[in-house]
């Protein structure tokens, strides 16, 4: 539906697609004057790594681009279940150094790039700024945005997962479909899967202070939620869904030493959305280190809505919030 909608608006706009090193990217650039280099965008889009194209993200990329008057980037990394983790991964840190390092290249200023993502995207960014860190690369990012981000796998069982089980755009069965697909597995005990039996005793304990229902604010617990029940560990579990591997390891448990040299950061959550409180959880994260932080929380807001910016008609009033807001933190910078 999404790629059948018309583009938008393509006024003072430069559009073409080329690569960086090996990955595919699309760049939006403004065509008005300018009499200073300009911010760049890197935007990395949802679909939990297996869907997701320029054609679906057109319209959100042309909007960023003409309405902040920045450069915009969009990385089509590869795709899974035949590109498996960390595939996305390293193609979005390919093309994201590769900007950092050419910016002037496309009248960008280094010092002014931010990476945008929402869903599965907002994970890359977190990851990219994660490794990025740990490579103490400069030019450094100026800043991350996340929209409602897709963060960890450790539990499934969180207060938003039983509150927006049903929906609206995501359902926690279909979330759970995409994540199995994503990794290739052929998982038959998703009941058993949704209520943590592939995370070890030992991993429950050591994140608990990080992941857990107890770090969600009781505000968000008002519309019901129930532990989930004591449950026998599954070590068939924990290696289908590859908590076995470091590399899979959500940025909420990377250390204090890491989570502090994080860029400033736009956080936007969703009231209505399976996976609101992977993003509560990070902002805990981002705020007992210090790292500057933007929150704005959509009371109206579901999973998927900066998708129906510049489609008239089908346009909701909270994706012309967001947007104005996301802008206005772009802006800012």
């Amino acid at each position: 539906m999404l790629n059948m909608t018309p583009a938008g608006e393509k006024s003072n706009l430069s559009i073409r697609d080329t690569k960086f090193e090996h990955v595919p990217v699309r760049i939006y650039q403004p065509t008005s004057p300018f009499t200073q280099p300009r911010k760049g965008l890197i935007y990395l889009h949802g679909g939990c790594g297996i869907f997701g194209s320029n054609r679906g993200y057109e319209r959100v990329c042309r909007h960023l681009a003409r309405k902040s008057d920045s450069v915009v980037v969009y990385v089509e990394y590869r795709l899974g279940p035949e590109h498996q983790h960390p595939a996305q991964l390293l193609d979005c840190l390919t093309a994201t150094t590769y900007f950092l390092n050419k910016s002037k290249d496309y009248g960008v200023d280094p010092n002014s790039i931010i990476l945008v993502g929402e869903s599965s995207g907002g994970a890359l960014v977190a990851a990219v700024c994660r490794e990025l860190v740990k490579r103490s690369t400069t030019p450094k990012i100026r800043a991350q945005i996340l929209i409602y981000p897709f963060l960890q796998i450790m539990d499934l069982s969180l207060p938003s997962h039983q509150q927006n089980q049903f929906g609206p755009a995501l359902t926690r069965p279909r979330a759970m479909k995409l994540g199995l697909v994503y990794m290739n597995a052929n998982i038959q005990d998703v009941e058993r899967l949704m209520n943590n039996a592939h995370v070890p005793e030992f991993m429950k304990m050591k994140y608990k202070k990080w992941l857990s229902a107890d770090c969600i604010p009781e505000e968000f617990k008002a519309r019901g939620y129930k532990p989930p029940p004591p449950i026998p560990f599954s070590k068939e579990l924990y290696e289908q869904t590859r908590l076995n591997d470091e590399t899979m390891l959500s940025p909420i448990l990377d250390e204090d030493a890491i989570v502090q040299q994080l860029p400033q950061t736009y956080l936007l959550t969703c009231e209505y959305d399976l996976i609101r409180d992977d993003g509560l959880l990070y902002k805990k994260r981002l705020e007992d280190n210090n790292v500057a932080l933007t929150w704005n929380h959509m009371k109206d807001g579901f999973h998927g809505l900066i998708m129906f910016v510049d489609t008239g008609p089908l346009e909701f009033s909270c994706t012309k919030t967001a947007i104005e807001n996301i802008l206005k933190f772009i802006r800012g910078l």
